[in-house]
């Protein structure tokens, strides 16, 4: 055993169940807020951080209007879709430490049904409050279908394969190349423009992300060659999924149904991958990894909201490089909460790439 490994505390329960507490007040609150002011229930979460944004503003600028040219309300549009890209990198790295809890109890496709199936069920338990029933008959729903069909359950499948054949070193670091595709997509496909800030600061994550990734020691690669498409592949898909998204709900503005969806396609996806298996072990619900993995699908369903409210208000180039920055917000909250990681230089100074990075993301608009 190492020195590092000797040192290193197990993972801590309390603080897993600390962060679950959160999200179920969150989701509480918030429903009851945007009940109380009786808001379009369909973008909740937008109405209800641009509130808080008007208030902070002098009296003068509260009583504009969204469409004004007014610098402070043009300063909450700006700066919301990054401030929602980070809770969204930050609620996915939630995520993934509680998949992560629930990985010593359970096989990992199993376990990606159960979390997809969990965020299914968030947003369907939702839906007498936010469902509209004309959305349906929009054309656009078959977008959201497609989505559904290759992200999370297909990307998610693909990053543990890469996981599996390259190791978390070279399947983090090629991952990271999702900015770059999301930049691509944005320009030739959306008509968005790319400007230095903005492309400094994805420059800046992606290196972060590559400099977290690197450990040392090692030998010579024992990986085969095709095994690099898979990382690559699901960074890829990713960044598809968010300009699609973009595009669809462009015709059906609703965060909520778009969730609803995609979470609603991939866990079928999930599910009918995890059966269509030769000798599927069985979800062992005796045990605390399914709820580990339940846990996780609320993280996930919440960052979501999030994502969908970024790419609602933001432009691609600016929101997928934020979202990007989630290994930052795993790295910080394994050494924080669940005790498994150490605050290594490396950690230190991928933080400080991160967050000028950020900044200059929101103010290269």
């Amino acid at each position: 055993m190492t020195g590092a490994q000797a040192t290193r505390r197990p993972p801590s329960g309390r603080g897993s169940l600390y962060l679950l507490g959160y999200l179920l007040g969150a989701h509480a609150a918030g429903i009851v807020v945007v009940r109380r002011h009786k808001w379009p229930l369909n973008d909740a979460g937008v109405h209800l951080l641009s509130d808080g944004f008007r208030r902070l503003l002098p009296r003068s600028c509260r009583a504009a209007h969204t469409g004004t040219n007014h610098p402070g309300i043009s300063l909450i549009h700006d700066v919301l879709p990054v401030l929602l890209s980070l809770a969204a990198a930050l609620l996915f790295a939630v995520g993934a430490q509680l998949q992560n809890m629930g990985l010593s109890h359970m096989d990992p496709r199993a376990g990606a049904a159960v979390t997809i199936g969990s965020s299914a069920t968030c947003y369907w338990l939702a839906a007498p409050f936010l469902m509209q029933a004309e959305h349906w008959r929009h054309p656009a729903v078959l977008i959201f279908v497609a989505v559904g069909l290759f992200r999370p359950a297909l990307s998610g499948n693909l990053a543990l394969a890469a996981m599996r054949y390259l190791g978390p070193t070279l399947a983090t670091t090629l991952s990271s190349t999702a900015p770059v595709f999301g930049a691509l997509l944005g320009i030739f496909w959306l008509g968005e423009v790319l400007t230095w800030p903005v492309a400094i600061g994805t420059g800046g994550i992606v290196f972060a992300v590559m400099l977290l990734a690197k450990r040392g020691g090692g030998s010579g690669p024992s990986w085969p060659v095709w095994a690099l498409a898979l990382p690559v592949a699901a960074a890829m898909i990713r960044s598809v999924g968010y300009v699609l998204l973009k595009i669809a709900m462009a015709f059906i503005p609703s965060v909520y149904f778009a969730g609803l969806i995609t979470f609603t396609v991939s866990g079928l996806v999930a599910v009918l991958m995890h059966r269509g298996r030769r000798e599927a072990p069985a979800i062992p619900w005796r045990s605390p990894g399914p709820y580990w993995f339940v846990a996780a699908g609320l993280g996930y369903a919440t960052a979501a909201i999030c994502l969908n409210s970024a790419l609602k208000l933001g432009q691609i180039i600016i929101v997928v490089p934020v979202v990007a920055a989630s290994p930052i917000f795993t790295l910080l909250l394994s050494w924080a909460i669940f005790r498994r990681e150490r605050l290594t230089g490396r950690v230190v100074a991928a933080v400080f790439v991160v967050v000028p990075a950020v900044m200059l993301i929101a103010a290269g608009r």
